[in-house]
Formats: structure tokens, sequence, C-alpha cells
């Protein structure tokens, strides 16, 4: 299984306390945050990464390097010319031919707690080109955005107005995309945000849906980036815990 990380530049939430740092590269628990996404994937059973990198790219290079010593084969695609969005970036990576026929997209700030088989076995009994993972959270949290009905994602809008009722939904933060739609709805060179191809496809009924049950983290926030800080120590010391 290929991933695509989406390795972006900070937010302005995160500006103030990181206004030097990749994003990728803020210290979790006693770690740059891409260490913890790489070694989930690898667990999960994934072989190849692709990290597409903009702002201090050269950072996230020289820490991850070609991904060996976290079992993964790691390649890069830099933006160079100004930033160009999500689908940007990614139809950036498919002009590199650097993209499987299918793969797995990661945000660069989520940390998730879901299966990626059961996910890509998902994916593969249906016949949609774009599976996106979603969680019931009820607008706790962070607000919801999706409207998921068991097999689709029927409505997918970030900062959404006037939500449905029915909107309890949130982006996960994993999608499996493929390279052709990528290459087909996406125009190179051209600054393009993945949000807007998600939500044509919610709505023209083409966005298949995996509900995960457990909850994800971020760290595009200080809110988050603590609320990470702080399950992640929890889980060291049940592992410690364990071992006595």
């Amino acid at each position: 299984m290929q991933c695509v990380i989406l390795a972006g530049g900070l937010g302005t939430r995160m500006r103030a306390s990181a206004p030097d740092t990749a994003k990728s590269m803020i210290l979790v628990a006693g770690k740059p945050f891409i260490a913890w996404q790489l070694e989930w994937l690898a667990t999960q059973g994934v072989g190849d990464v692709v990290l597409s990198i903009g702002y201090k790219g050269d950072e996230i290079r020289a820490y991850v390097d070609d991904g060996q010593r976290f079992d993964l084969r790691v390649t890069y695609v830099q933006e160079t010319d100004g930033l160009l969005g999500t689908a940007g970036a990614l139809r950036l990576v498919a002009d590199a031919n650097e993209l499987d026929e299918c793969f797995f997209v990661l945000y660069g700030d989520s940390y998730l707690d879901v299966s990626l088989v059961d996910v890509w076995m998902h994916y593969g009994r249906q016949e949609h080109a774009a599976l996106m993972t979603v969680y019931r959270n009820d607008n706790v949290g962070e607000v919801s955005n999706a409207v998921f009905d068991g097999t689709l994602v029927t409505r997918y809008e970030k900062n959404c107005t006037q939500p449905p009722v029915e909107m309890v939904f949130v982006d996960y933060g994993l999608l499996i995309l493929t390279r052709a739609l990528v290459e087909d709805r996406v125009a190179p060179g051209v600054e393009a945000d993945l949000a807007n191809l998600l939500e044509t496809l919610s709505v023209e009924g083409d966005l298949a849906g995996f509900e995960s049950t457990t909850r994800f983290y971020e760290i595009g926030s200080p809110k988050g980036l603590d609320e990470l800080e702080r399950e992640l120590h929890s889980r060291s010391g049940d592992v410690e815990r364990a071992g006595s």
C-alpha cells in the first residue's frame, strides 16, 4: 500500500508557537510528529510513502531520509514555485510519476487510530474513485462537516454556514484516491483545494465513506497538540506498566 502525506506548512493557529518549524517536525511526546505518523503507517502495512513537502521541507528530508529506519521507502515531491494547495500538491506528485493507481492520502497534521487494511478492503468492495474516512463527532472537538448515510458521504462542506441536522460526521483525515481522478479533475500547476474536489464528488454521489469509531488527534492547533501529547504519554505509561 502507498500513502501520500500532505506535509504542508503551519496553519495560522500554530505559527505563533512554532514560527520556524515545519509542521511535521513539531516535537510531540519527545520526537518529531512525522516519526509518529511513519511508525504508525509501517505497523499498518504501508510500504511506500510519498512526502509532499513545502515550507522547511529540507528539515523533513534531513530527518526522515529514505525512510529505512522506519521500515519504509520514502520519496519526496517538493513544491517550489508557490503553494499549490492540497489538490495541487497531489497533482504535482502525479506529474512526478510518484503515484500508484490507488493510494492513501494522510493529512500532515493527523494522528489516527484505524485499520488501514479494513479501509483498503472496504474501498475495494465499491466502485467509486474516492473514499473518505469519517468519524461521528456530533460537533464535539471539531465542527462536523460531512453527512454519511452508511455507504456514501452524501454531502461534504467545510465551514458550512447552514449545516443540515444530519451533518454529524467529520472528515477523519484519511482518504483513498486514484491517480486517474487526480489527473482528470485537478489542473497541473494551478492552486487547488482538495476540499473543493471532495465537496464536488459528494454532490455527484461519487464519494464513498468508511466510518471510524475511534477519535483522531491533530496538531493543527495548540489544543490539539496538547491533547495528543497527553494521549501518547498515557499510552507510553500503559506499555511501561504492562512490562513491569
